[in-house]
């Protein structure tokens, strides 16, 4: 059972990585500041050392804090997989950028509750991951719309030649949005692959071994660099026209976010992160420079991911429970 689990894992990771490239890169593309495949590769490989540098605080919320252990198997965890595989899948297709961790926890959610019933969810993990997916998007907005006011203060007097340095200075920039991305999503599956560890016996305690960190940080690492290509054009070019300024300030303001939430164990969405932080940083400049219109596509996304990933993963588990023997 447990090859099943961890290929399913690592599928959902590639494809974390495919769907969430968007966030990390866009910005630079469409400010001209690098060229695609030069932007992914530089965004891949920042997140394949970003898990080994900043620990593994968010996996121990994830596999650890949300579920009592003890109440589900492995079944549960293989169901929530598919389910956000789904999800990620049709929201990919379309073009959506909806949130990968909102289809895991959705996942988890669905197979476990109707396994289990309410109780094998615990509390305090459920509302600290809650509350870091609720408040890290509006971090996002507030932090990229100070970013790019001070920004502007501090150089009010240069000239245009500011853009150059702008487009240079993306280049740190990626590569610390890509250490955070890579210390916060990829350590939500290490958390998975680590529970379904304890559950099938192979491990004793929850403790993430350095093989996990290893191929999951890999996984997303390589579907980053196979961009999603559908969701970059989204995030860099539907919003507003995107100049050096907006890419280098979006980029300290999401990276700032979402590493101190993964050292912290928050569990954020980095498509919300990086959306909210792309719109703040347009409405600092300008309130009417932002089409707000683009901005009830992503709510609705959002809203919609975890009840779906949930009813997804749920029927997944009953198919499963039903039809399947491990």
């Amino acid at each position: 059972m447990f090859p099943i689990l961890l290929a399913l894992a690592l599928l959902f990771d590639f494809l974390n990585g495919i769907h969430n490239s968007s966030n990390i890169v866009a910005t630079v593309i469409f400010s001209h500041a690098l060229r695609p495949r030069v932007a992914l590769l530089l965004a891949a490989l920042s997140q394949f050392a970003g898990p080994f540098l900043f620990g593994v605080a968010v996996a121990t919320t994830i596999g650890k804090g949300l579920l009592d252990h003890k109440a589900i198997q492995a079944n549960v965890i293989i169901a929530a997989l598919i389910g956000a595989i789904l999800w990620n899948l049709i929201t990919w297709y379309f073009g959506i950028p909806s949130s990968s961790s909102h289809a895991l926890i959705g996942g988890l959610l669905g197979a476990s509750v109707l396994s289990s019933g309410l109780h094998v969810v615990q509390l305090g993990g459920f509302l600290r991951i809650l509350v870091a997916l609720l408040i890290s998007p509006i971090l996002g907005f507030a932090v990229g719309f100070l970013v790019i006011r001070f920004t502007f203060w501090a150089f009010r007097n240069a000239s245009p030649r500011i853009n150059h340095f702008f487009r240079r200075m993306q280049i740190l920039t990626l590569i610390g949005l890509g250490l955070s991305h890579g210390t916060n999503d990829a350590q939500k599956t290490m958390g998975v692959i680590t529970l379904g560890l304890v559950l099938v016996g192979d491990l004793p305690s929850f403790r993430v071994p350095l093989w996990v960190i290893a191929a999951c940080a890999g996984a997303i690492a390589l579907g980053t660099s196979l961009g999603g290509w559908q969701l970059i054009r989204t995030l860099g070019g539907k919003m507003f026209r995107i100049r050096p300024v907006h890419g280098f300030t979006s980029q300290i303001a999401g990276a700032s976010v979402i590493l101190v939430a993964a050292l912290l164990g928050g569990p954020v969405s980095t498509t919300q992160v990086m959306s909210s932080a792309i719109i703040g940083t347009g409405a600092g400049e300008r309130i009417s420079k932002v089409r707000w219109n683009i901005l009830g596509d992503f709510i609705t996304a959002w809203l919609l991911t975890i009840p779906a990933s949930a009813g997804l993963s749920a029927l997944s588990w009953f198919l499963l429970d039903r039809f399947v023997v491990f």
